[in-house]
């Protein structure tokens, strides 16, 4: 009979008087997300203007190499989560992840305006953060008490978004100084993200259990109505054992496809912002900002969500999150003066990312066992890439045959459709009863 050991995971443990501290590993962490964000946010800021508006790429065209780009990180999020956990090279992958993405940037530099060659750096960078978003967030995980998983997510992203306000922020500054030379956008944007390299390697640790201490014997089962692991950092059973033995567990299983369906109808943030630029008519001078106002938002609201879900349970907030979004996409439809409608954009879309993008790593967290933390985060995070990829794909092709209110109009309902069906399915108990015994 093997019983949870972390309490519930979708609800937090009995009250303690004692306020901890957000461990150090996760700080570390931080940083080098807020530098590498810096980076990578110069480029994603300025790439739909240049790609649309510089280039006169169609609106589908555009999808087709977000969504490829995106779907692109599928295999390699699975391949280098199992290859993390079985070796316990969780900080060896991860920053091999980091430097194929600041790498990518020299690419861009180089493509000039052949498509085929932009599209093949914006994959490389995708497939970078392919490789090192599970290893990084399952040393969140390793490095934080189950109860506190929210509140580590929420500050480590909270760092995060402190360098996507400043990337665009930088990228629009060097537009305005250089007579909008992009070249010089994506050669700042190289040397910020070898930089963030450089901090992965002398500031982050290998991986570790919570405590510090790497464990002489197989480890016991760490998760809510998970199986019961095998040694630190070696995944047991080989490798698509390591990837879907999770899958047995209901709960988790439920998580994955609530991603699945969740990420099916979300239409990427560049889309969004297109269609504001389009609404509103502004220059596209100013299109670099729009990011910031959702970013700033998220900053804000980061930190506070994670301790919300922490208190209340991850269920709820997720849900919420994907509600804002829902409105946010109303708005876009709605006959409200433009300023209302920009200013309620970008505050949901902050608000969506605040409550979903770390709630949804702590959610699924404490269902997986000791030595599964990457190769299980990155099937969550490969069943919404894909899904996003569909998303991306669909939502530009349904903008370029009928107009863009018709293609909204498929996403408000297509996003009502899978809220529907994820408050249904997300799970609200620790565990099965054939979760709980052998």
């Amino acid at each position: 009979m093997y019983l949870a050991t972390t309490g519930r995971p979708d609800a937090p443990p009995a009250p303690s008087g004692a306020r901890r501290r957000v461990p150090g590993t996760v700080l570390a962490l931080g940083a080098v997300s807020l530098v590498t964000d810096v980076s990578s946010e110069m480029v994603t800021a300025v790439l739909p203007l240049y790609l649309v508006l510089g280039l006169g790429l169609s609106p589908l065209q555009f999808g087709l190499l977000d969504g490829l780009s995106t779907g692109a990180t599928a295999l390699v999020r699975l391949i280098g989560g199992a290859t993390a956990d079985r070796g316990g090279r969780h900080k060896q992958v991860g920053g091999l992840g980091y430097a194929l993405s600041a790498c990518s940037r020299l690419g861009l530099l180089l493509a000039g305006g052949a498509t085929g060659w932009i599209a093949t750096a914006i994959a490389a960078d995708r497939l970078g953060k392919g490789v090192r978003t599970a290893p990084r967030d399952a040393l969140i995980t390793l490095h934080s008490p189950p109860e506190d998983l929210g509140r580590a997510f929420g500050t480590h992203r909270a760092m995060d978004t402190t360098g996507a306000l400043l990337g665009p922020l930088a990228a629009f500054a060097l537009l305005g100084a250089t007579a909008d030379a992009y070249d010089a956008v994506f050669a700042v944007s190289f040397s910020v993200g070898a930089f963030g390299v450089l901090l992965w390697v002398l500031l982050v640790p290998g991986r570790r259990r919570a405590d510090g201490k790497a464990p002489a014997v197989p480890a016991g089962p760490r998760a809510c109505g998970g199986l019961r692991g095998g040694p630190p950092g070696r995944s047991p059973g080989g490798l698509f054992d390591g990837l879907l033995g999770g899958l047995r567990s209901p709960g988790y299983r439920r998580i994955v496809i609530c991603a699945g369906i969740l990420g099916a109808a979300t239409i990427g943030d560049a889309f969004l912002y297109l269609l504001l630029q389009r609404r509103l008519a502004f220059d596209a001078t100013w299109f670099p900002f729009l990011p910031l106002g959702a970013a700033a938002v998220y900053l804000l609201l980061a930190v506070p969500a994670g301790r919300l879900a922490d208190r209340i349970g991850r269920r709820a907030p997720l849900l919420y999150g994907h509600g804002a979004l829902l409105l946010a996409y109303g708005l876009l439809l709605a006959p409200l003066p433009d300023p209302v409608v920009l200013l309620g954009v970008l505050l949901l879309l902050g608000v969506f990312y605040a409550a979903t993008d770390g709630v949804l790593m702590a959610l699924a967290g404490p269902f997986l066992t000791e030595g599964r933390q990457a190769s299980g985060l990155a099937v969550v995070q490969t069943a919404q890439a894909l899904a996003r990829l569909g998303a991306a794909v669909a939502f530009g092709a349904v903008w370029t045959a009928s107009g863009p209110e018709t293609a909204l109009v498929a996403a408000l309902l297509a996003l009502t459709a899978a809220l529907c069906g994820a408050a249904r399915l997300l799970p609200t108990t620790p565990a099965e009863p054939s979760e709980r015994s052998d």
